[in-house]
């Protein structure tokens, strides 16, 4: 049987007047990879803020196995939640071991004093992480590029040592925001095995990505934010068949979109416009060119229409 993992119930984020996120339940399960989707601005990126402590929600909670979350990123981190970014957060001029070793100082007991003395306990600590941090490297196949600088990497690697890094954090649920932007058919392949092997390994996996073929592969379900509210969630063949979806993604409305109300009282004007324009009476038809309005309409001096016509090209 499956747990919950991850719990938000009710999340809302406001910043002044614009409700970014509003009153989303979301679950991930253990061992499950779910998927979170929507068009650009339907506030994706605000609920993993949420999520992970950088925000703290307006309104609602979100618990981690059952405790709710602090709202403090080192805490979040140190609770069992880790993350990737949508831009890259690498420390671009330390090595790729580093980068990783930075990942385990919230599985780490020693404070100043002990680095600072280097004693017997400080050293078998750091000794323990190295190896723990070769074997993240060994996973995402980086370990012959430890002492290279994380900025001198491809994009593609550079996102897998993201991931390796978060993963040095030892956590039960990681949180990954759109892990193959950029990234070409092959890179997107292999990331998508590498989450299938984090899967593998007992880590539920939460995926924000605008890559609907990467998306609809991967996870167990899948989840639609659309104008910070949810809309639909289920399995992939459940979200692809939803009308609502395809309409959300195209820009047309669909029934029980959330009212606008600059919308509302555009149509409304719109209305009262159409009205007075059926009040109004018809204007009087003007003959079309050319057509015989009977023998009044000539000018005996020859200035009619007609005359007009015939006499345009003469004039210097």
């Amino acid at each position: 049987m499956t747990t919950p993992v991850l719990e938000a119930r009710d999340v809302t984020m406001r910043f002044g007047g614009l409700t970014a996120v509003r009153s989303v339940d979301f679950t991930v399960n253990s061992g499950e990879i779910v998927g979170l989707i929507g068009p650009n601005g339907a506030g994706k990126t605000t609920f993993f803020n949420c999520l992970t402590g950088l925000y703290v929600p307006t309104e609602g909670t979100v618990s981690y196995q059952g405790k709710v979350l602090p709202p403090k990123p080192h805490l979040v981190t140190k609770a069992g939640v880790a993350r990737t970014f949508q831009n890259i957060r690498l420390f671009a001029n330390m090595t790729v071991l580093e980068n990783v070793l930075v990942g385990r100082h919230t599985r780490t007991k020693e404070g100043l004093w002990s680095a600072l003395l280097r004693g017997p306990g400080f050293k078998k600590a750091e000794r323990a992480s190295e190896e723990r941090a070769m074997e993240l490297l060994e996973f995402i196949g980086l370990a012959h590029k430890r002492d290279h600088l994380a900025r001198n990497l491809p994009y593609g690697e550079q996102r897998k040592l993201e991931i390796a890094r978060a993963l040095a954090s030892e956590p039960g649920l990681l949180l990954l925001d759109e892990p193959t932007a950029g990234m070409n058919p092959q890179e997107t392949r292999a990331t998508e095995e590498l989450v299938f092997a984090i899967r593998d390994q007992g880590i539920a996996v939460l995926v924000i990505e605008h890559d609907m073929r990467f998306i609809f592969n991967l996870c167990d379900r899948v989840a639609v934010l659309v104008q910070g509210e949810k809309l639909v969630e289920g399995t992939s063949e459940v979200v692809q068949a939803d009308e609502r979806v395809v309409a959300a993604y195209l820009g047309e409305p669909f029934e029980g979109e959330p009212a606008d109300d600059t919308g509302t009282a555009a149509t409304a004007e719109e209305t009262d416009t159409a009205d007075e324009t059926d009040a109004a009476p018809a204007p009087p038809e003007t003959p079309a060119a050319g057509e015989d309005t009977g023998p009044d309409t000539a000018e005996p001096d020859g200035t009619g229409p007609q005359s007009t016509a015939s006499t345009k090209g003469d004039t210097p």
